[in-house]
């Protein structure tokens, strides 16, 4: 089965679907979308691909799940600068041979999140592909003005925090790689959770100094960071909470959650005391900030070794 409705189709049965929002002044159906900013605040704008035999394969992921996870990626950009959401808006490009049924799940799967996080799809385009399947979502938020959480604001001696657990995402798609069943108990990779609670709680009270969202890997993001802000790191190895996963319930292998991504966590330097749990989201230190350049591995027996930024990286081949 085909894909049978034609553009124009496809877009009244978005249009149907898409609830609106206070933010929305102007949705679907004209040019551009008119959106109302709060008095005072400053937009922040993000746009993330989700493509076909990239960031999913059609025989690993059920359609609801591409389509939460495509705006997952958009809203996990949005709680890494402590932002509120506005609106969301949807390019979604088919190849002729993609069945309706399946695009109609992929909307499912991303409006029932947008409705969960009360995000309106405010506009997009559509557009038939040479091949296969190709997302691009972006995600419109604000932040009060000046106060945007951003990766170059980390000092030195200050501590490093992570959300969640790390490394779930990463061991799924091994199993996946090797033909292994893959339920419910690898659920963080096919059904992350972007902690826009979580990002905002640390904005308002001002205790995130630098942060960003764990899209490709602690190393590589915590790289971001120490660029961005002209610090080093130093992480401890035993502290870095690893997911658990399995029907046994076992950590994941320290690699994975070193240089695993997909988990869209939040990872954060702070000068402040940071409770263990914030917005019902576990947090745990899990380094420090150093005035030297370069990051460091701290293993069990107190030893350092240079830790490298191993994760997701396009055009590298590393997937």
């Amino acid at each position: 089965m085909v894909m049978p409705l034609g553009e124009k189709k496809l877009i009244q049965q978005i249009r149907r679907s898409a609830r609106g929002g206070e933010s929305v002044v102007t949705g679907i159906g004209d040019d551009c979308a008119v959106l109302s900013v709060p008095p005072g605040h400053e937009l922040l704008v993000t746009t993330d691909f989700t493509i076909e035999k990239v960031h999913f394969r059609r025989d690993w992921h059920r359609p609801e799940l591409v389509g939460r996870r495509c705006l997952t990626r958009g809203l996990s950009d949005i709680a890494a600068m402590g932002g509120e959401l506005l609106a969301a808006f949807l390019s979604l490009a088919v190849a002729s041979d993609v069945p309706q049924k399946w695009v109609d799940r992929f909307l499912k799967g991303l409006l029932d999140l947008a409705e969960e996080f009360k995000v309106p799809l405010a506009g997009g385009d559509t557009a038939q592909s040479a091949g296969g399947i190709q997302a691009d979502i972006v995600v419109v938020g604000s932040v009060p003005k000046g106060k945007a959480v951003l990766r170059s604001g980390a000092k030195p001696g200050e501590q490093i925090y992570v959300t969640g657990e790390l490394g779930g995402s990463a061991a799924a798609l091994a199993r996946l790689a090797e033909s292994k069943p893959v339920g419910a108990e690898y659920s963080r990779h096919f059904r992350p959770t972007a902690r826009v609670a979580v990002g905002q709680w640390l904005r308002q009270r001002g205790v995130a100094s630098a942060m960003i969202d764990v899209s490709d890997g602690l190393s590589t993001d915590l790289e971001h960071i120490c660029q961005e802000s002209h610090v080093g790191a130093e992480i401890e190895a035993e502290a870095i909470p690893r997911a658990q996963v399995g029907l046994g319930k076992k950590k994941v292998a320290l690699e994975f959650a070193l240089h695993g991504g997909d988990d869209y966590e939040l990872l954060f330097t702070s000068a402040a005391a940071v409770p263990g749990e914030v917005a019902g989201v576990r947090v745990t230190r899990i380094g420090r900030t150093m005035q030297s350049a370069g990051m460091r591995l701290i293993g069990a027996d107190g030893k350092q070794q240079p830790l490298a930024a191993r994760g997701w990286e396009h055009f590298k081949g590393n997937r």
